[in-house]
């Protein structure tokens, strides 16, 4: 599923404290999902990283008790103790059995040991397939069964809409936007160390706002997503020393336009990320008016990337105009 209805599920679920179970790939943004719904909600969000635990640290130590004369289990600090909020069993089938067995007690019963989950919070599990190449465990059929399960797919429309809000360099958009396949490049029958994946692409972003030398890019960027996609990617970054002046467009809505297919793609992706940096109704008209004179893939693109984000336009007065021009694409 896409993380979008995915996003829209689990979100409905985890109101109603049912335990979810979510699968997929390495690198393409199962935990930042469920981050992002904690965020959405405003609630407390606990991200337990189960393959690196031991079974006490979910049960936590036992001590004895001088009243009672019985031995009793000091709960851990990390558990939540009040309030709402999700917790986060991340890489659970990683995690060793004896491990998954003190999860599997949290998540049937809601208390393990001496703790119990308090009634405000939902539990979200997360793990990578069994074909991924991963350090897995095979689940067991009593613990699987306690979850809701859903595999995630990647999703290009989704990660482009994501980009755009977080503000990713518009060379990476772009590029994606053009080499959709490059979104994602792994094979779990491959020993590739490096490969693009929603992840790394990120990487990549934070790789471009550093200071390291032009001589030494492409060996880093290969490092994050493979050098047959690096080699790529650099010479898309070529394509925007062509790209025509973004500013006269938002500023008249008049400016340079292009034939060149790699160019379009950059151009669509740099005018969409320059209006989220600085946002307002007139930029926005003044992108319609350009538009009206571009190849119409690209000028439906523009738009609906500014669509799917919210961005309203429909008041405006281009805008009836554009939906004239372009409708018959829009059926």
């Amino acid at each position: 599923m896409r993380a979008s209805e995915l996003t829209s599920i689990i979100s409905s679920l985890i109101e109603q404290k049912v335990p979810t179970f979510l699968w997929g790939a390495p690198g393409i943004g199962k935990s930042s999902i469920i981050k992002a719904i904690s965020d959405a909600k405003n609630i407390g969000f606990i991200d337990l990283r189960l393959s690196l635990m031991d079974p006490t640290d979910l049960k936590g130590i036992p001590f004895y008790d001088k009243e009672s004369h019985t031995a009793l289990w000091a709960p851990p600090a990390f558990l939540p103790s009040e309030g709402e909020g999700i917790l986060f069993l991340d890489e659970l089938n990683s995690a060793p059995p004896s491990v998954q067995s003190s999860a599997y007690q949290l998540v049937l019963d809601r208390q393990v040991g001496e703790y119990k989950l308090p009634d405000g919070w939902a539990i979200v599990a997360a793990g990578n397939r069994e074909g991924d190449r991963g350090v897995t465990y095979r689940m067991p059929s009593p613990l699987a069964n306690r979850f809701v399960h859903f595999e995630m797919e990647v999703d290009v429309e989704d990660w482009r809409e994501w980009a755009f809000s977080h503000a990713i360099d518009p060379r990476i958009i772009g590029y994606i936007t053009y080499k959709k396949e490059h979104l994602f490049t792994f094979d779990a029958k491959s020993d590739a160390k490096s490969f693009a994946t929603p992840r790394s692409w990120e990487f990549v972003n934070n790789i471009l706002k550093g200071t390291i030398a032009s001589s030494l890019l492409l060996g880093t960027l290969s490092g994050a997503v493979g050098r047959d996609v690096a080699v790529s990617f650099l010479g898309f970054i070529k394509v925007m020393e062509r790209l025509p002046d973004i500013e006269p467009i938002l500023k008249s809505g008049k400016g340079e336009y292009s034939d060149e297919v790699d160019v379009l793609y950059a151009l669509a992706s740099g005018i969409v990320s320059r209006y989220y940096a600085d946002p307002s109704e007139q930029h926005l008209e003044n992108i319609i008016t350009y538009t009206l004179g571009l190849k119409s893939e690209f000028a439906v693109m523009i738009i609906q990337d500014l669509q799917r984000s919210g961005v309203a336009m429909e008041h405006l007065k281009p805008f009836s105009k554009w939906v004239q021009q372009f409708s018959y694409l829009l059926e």
